[in-house]
Parts: C-alpha cells; sequence; structure tokens
C-alpha cells in the first residue's frame, strides 16, 4: 500500500507540475485575447503615422484583434519608443523603427537602438534616390562621380544633417571615393524646393518628393537605392547597377518590448506577413507612394545588424 500510495504521489506531482508548465503556454496559444496597442512615435499625419494607420486599419482579419493607434511624437521619434521599451512585455504592445533611430544612437541623441526590442517584421520601404539639379554639368552617375573626384567637396548635397539622409549621402561618398559639401535641411520638401530652385547641387529624395520635378525637367535621378530598377523609374540605375553595394531605403518596421513571449512575436509575424500579401493592403500602400517590403524576424534583424555596422563605420561623417 505504501508503494502505491507513493506511485499516486508521484504521479499527482508530475501532474501538477505539468499543470503549472502548461497553463502559460495555453495562454500563449490564445494570443492576442485582447487589442494590440501600437505605440507610432510620430505626430498624426507624418509618413510613419500615415503608413502605420494602414497596417492597424487593415490587421484585425489576419490577427483577430484590433490594434488602436496611440501617437507618441518627440524628439525624432524617441519620445514614444522609450515608452514602448518600458512597456511589459506581453506581446500588447508593439511600436515602430526605422533607420532614424540607428542614426539618433550613433550620434547620441538617445540610448535606445532597435536591439532594445524584439524585431518582429520590416513592412514597408520608400527607396531613396541621387537627385541632381537638371542645370548642372552631369547628366548620369558616371558624370556626377567623375565630376566630384575632380572638385573633391565642390558639390553641395542636401540632407538632413545627423539624419537617415545625411547617412545616405556618406553612403555614397565611402562606396565611390567622393566627397561632398553638405547643407542641412529639417525636411525632405525643403530640401527638394531648394535644389529646384539652384541652391544646391544634390539631394536625397524620393518618388513623392522628386518624381514631379524630375518629370517636368527641373531634377534628374541619378541612381535609386532600391536593389533593382523600379518600374516608377525604369531608366535610372540602381547603386549595385552602378557597382557600389547600397540600399538606400527608408524602411518601417514593428518591433515588441524586449523579451516579449515567443507565441505572441510568432503569430504577430504570420499575421502581418499575410497582411503584406493582401491585394487592398498593398494598393492603399501603393496610393500614398509606399512599397512593400516584408522581412520576417530573422531577416529583419539580419538587416539592422548590418545597418548598425555601416551607420558605425561612417559615424564620423554624421556629425549634425
Amino acid at each position: 500500500m505504501k508503494v502505491l500510495r507513493s506511485m499516486f504521489a508521484a504521479v499527482g506531482a508530475v501532474a501538477g507540475t505539468l499543470g503549472v508548465l502548461m497553463t502559460p503556454l495555453a495562454a500563449q496559444a490564445d494570443y492576442p485575447e485582447k487589442p494590440v496597442e501600437f505605440i507610432v512615435p510620430w505626430g498624426p499625419g507624418g509618413g510613419s503615422d500615415t503608413l502605420m494607420r494602414i497596417v492597424a486599419n487593415n490587421i484585425e482579419p489576419f490577427l483577430g484583434q484590433p490594434m488602436p493607434v496611440i501617437n507618441m511624437p518627440g524628439v525624432g521619434g524617441t519620445v514614444g519608443l522609450a515608452e514602448a521599451s518600458r512597456r511589459t512585455a506581453d506581446g500588447y504592445t508593439i511600436s515602430q523603427v526605422h533607420e532614424g533611430l540607428l542614426v539618433a544612437n550613433e550620434t547620441g541623441l538617445t540610448e535606445l537602438n532597435w536591439d532594445d526590442f524584439d524585431p518582429i517584421a520590416l513592412m514597408t520601404v520608400s527607396p531613396q534616390f541621387l537627385v541632381v539639379n537638371a542645370e548642372r554639368p552631369y547628366k548620369t552617375f558616371e558624370e556626377f562621380v567623375a565630376y566630384a573626384r575632380e572638385n573633391p567637396g565642390e558639390i553641395t548635397m542636401g540632407v538632413t544633417l545627423g539624419g537617415v539622409p545625411h547617412l545616405h549621402a556618406a553612403m555614397i561618398e565611402d562606396a565611390f571615393g567622393i566627397e561632398f559639401s553638405y547643407v542641412g535641411y529639417e525636411g525632405t520638401g525643403e530640401r527638394i524646393r531648394a535644389l529646384v530652385g539652384g541652391n544646391l547641387d544634390a539631394a536625397i529624395g524620393d518618388i513623392a518628393s522628386s518624381k514631379q520635378f524630375a518629370d517636368n525637367g527641373d531634377l534628374i535621378f541619378l541612381a535609386t537605392g532600391n536593389p533593382e530598377r523600379m518600374a516608377q523609374t525604369p531608366d535610372v540605375p540602381s547603386f549595385k547597377e552602378l557597382g557600389g553595394d547600397l540600399e538606400l531605403m527608408i524602411t518601417r518596421g514593428i518591433v515588441m518590448p524586449k523579451g516579449s513571449p515567443e507565441a505572441a512575436r510568432a503569430t504577430l509575424e504570420a499575421a502581418l506577413e499575410e497582411l503584406a500579401a493582401d491585394p487592398a493592403f498593398r494598393e492603399q500602400m501603393a496610393n500614398v507612394g509606399s512599397e512593400i517590403g516584408f522581412r520576417g524576424q530573422a531577416d529583419y534583424a539580419a538587416y539592422l545588424t548590418a545597418l548598425t555596422e555601416t551607420v558605425q563605420r561612417l559615424s564620423a561623417r554624421l556629425a549634425p
């Protein structure tokens, strides 16, 4: 009898242990059981807000729960990200990052970086272009590089000092052995207007800000930071095609607080991947001038890791 009682006690202990272990697993399997809050670290109406609201407004059929957006702008997006990093890592808070966070970290604007979060998925890409004033003495990228090498520091380049456009211009300098004189502007629209007005020689721009001026002959797209030529600009070569191993893009991706449950991360990643393939979602993104560039957890982390190495290597050029 004592043996039987011991056996029953052992079985009961094992069952109890399994019950403890299985309870959180079962809870994770039910994720999400409530709405997932989306902290967008930028103000309403901007590019990040517009694109991330399209994600939030379309995700429920794939995730099973709504995704309310909370705007927390300030200090280059770092205020909202700081709040997101402090939230409980339970899968019910997400936020958004782009390349600006890596630059802000490297230039000392914030101690936060992308690896203070769990990257879930890269969602949208906005390829950047090298754009020049059409009246300058270079009409192709090869002519531009030749001129820059013969006249180091003479070409004025419009960027956001200490920001992503500054990083992209520094990457061009580094890849092709040339040197620019930088002129700072707050936003893309401001520097493109200066370029059209002849106050700059070159700038980092995008289709939304620059294509209308290229179409009417005021500006010339010399190269795209997209890995391949784009349908909207089929005659514009990529930097890779021109011999530079460069991808100049502003990407927007989804992150969770560090240490979020694996099941929550996997579930959200899968939902975002389904959303990225949805025709209605893709059409909405195209209508606001953005492209889908989905990368899951591993690929997104690899992209950010490689970009971090580039930012660190070029940090001396990025001082505002």
